[in-house]
């Protein structure tokens, strides 16, 4: 009887342990569940706010346009005369009296820029006529003893030495009276040379001359731009040489921004490129303008013609670290930032070189973008002339 009822003793242990071990699995499991459930719904929050995040930027997207853009190349060069006429005194030892113009005068030719003290020159040509007024005398007197020795000779009353004597006397007469002539013509030339005459029509460069400076002979006095024409003297590399022609266009910028730029005309291409530094000139003819002034270093553009160019707006373009990028945008509203090349600008568009005409871009604002990111579009671009015309008037 002891044995039965410490029997049943156990046995009632083991069915509450297992009751126990039951309870405690049970609540393990509801535990786990209510576990699940909460962090379920914190990891689609995650979820949604970072998909959010990404797609927060709407943009508007464009395609690439090709155009027709004129095509240059710039260089720097010095704008100079055409041609600079130096002005100088061709007689020596004798002073300035008047100086008549200064620079940036216009003279005309023929017009009287200095005068130069004539009273000796005057003295000596009023000589020199003295001179010949004499020989002219003693010439007259010559030829009237030659004659009528000529009519003695014939009646054998005079000998034929003393014939030739007269006739010798008429020979030098004639010749004295001759360098009589030349003296008054050497002494006029000089008389004419104490006026420094313009040589052209242009404008006063530089000017040396001063009152009472003693002139010599080829000393500068005057400096003139031949007909007010300049040039620019453009330096080219052996590259670019190669693409100009005579009479090509080119416009000449001033360091004035509120002066117009100056259009000219390549008169001419230098043959010699210059060992040193590599650069050939191209000489440009200018109009008359105020816009640059002669010894300028100023920068201008040639003109090429006209060539087709691949190009979209400029703010479709990111600069970062020195390169240029745009984003693509995926038919998954995802976009992939792509490197480029840049070529020509116009306005606010600029040549790209490396990107197909087919691709659609991010329009602005670029530089909030990361390779990757999910944006919405705010109107979807079809491949339709119009449709590019409405997206190059929003680019501008």
């Amino acid at each position: 009887m002891t044995s039965q009822t410490s029997q049943k003793s156990k046995n009632k242990v083991w069915f509450i342990f297992a009751i126990v071990i039951v309870l405690l699995l049970i609540g393990l499991i509801f535990w786990q569940s209510n576990s699940t459930k909460k962090s379920a719904p914190s990891e689609q929050q995650k979820t949604a706010d970072t998909s959010e995040q990404k797609a927060a930027l709407t943009v508007t997207v464009i395609q690439p346009e090709q155009q027709n853009w004129k095509q240059t190349f710039t260089a720097n060069g010095n704008v100079a005369a055409w041609q600079e006429v130096v002005i100088g005194s061709e007689l020596s030892g004798q002073r300035l009296t008047h100086v008549n113009v200064n620079v940036g005068d216009e003279v005309k030719r023929g017009q009287v820029l200095a005068e130069i003290n004539s009273d000796s020159i005057r003295a000596d040509l009023t000589a020199a006529k003295a001179s010949y007024a004499e020989a002219q005398a003693i010439l007259a007197d010559a030829t009237s003893n030659y004659k009528r020795i000529q009519q003695l000779k014939n009646t054998g009353a005079i000998s034929a030495q003393e014939a030739m004597q007269y006739q010798t006397s008429q020979s030098t007469a004639q010749a004295r009276l001759q360098a009589a002539k030349a003296q008054i013509e050497s002494h006029q030339l000089r008389l004419a040379q104490t006026q420094v005459i313009s040589p052209d029509n242009g404008v006063i460069s530089a000017r040396t001359a001063t009152v009472g400076a003693l002139a010599q002979t080829s000393q500068e006095l005057f400096r003139l731009i031949r007909n007010h024409r300049l040039e620019w003297r453009a330096e080219v590399t052996t590259t670019d040489l190669y693409k100009l022609k005579l009479g090509m266009t080119a416009q000449i910028f001033s360091p004035d921004p509120a002066q117009p730029a100056v259009v000219g005309q390549v008169r001419m291409i230098s043959p010699v490129i210059d060992p040193q530094t590599r650069y050939a000139l191209v000489y440009v003819d200018l109009p008359a303008t105020q816009a640059v002034k002669m010894g300028m270093f100023v920068k201008g553009e040639f003109h090429l013609g006209e060539k087709s160019a691949l190009t979209i707006p400029q703010t479709a373009l990111l600069l970062r670290d020195g390169f240029a990028y745009v984003f693509i945008v995926g038919n998954n509203h995802r976009v992939a930032q792509q490197k480029v090349s840049v070529g020509r600008r116009w306005a606010d568009r600029v040549e790209i070189l490396d990107l197909p005409e087919n691709v659609k871009l991010v329009a602005s604002g670029t530089g909030f973008l990361a390779d990757g990111d999910v944006v919405e579009i705010a109107k979807d671009i079809p491949d339709t002339p119009l449709t590019k015309q409405l997206v190059h008037s929003q680019g501008e």
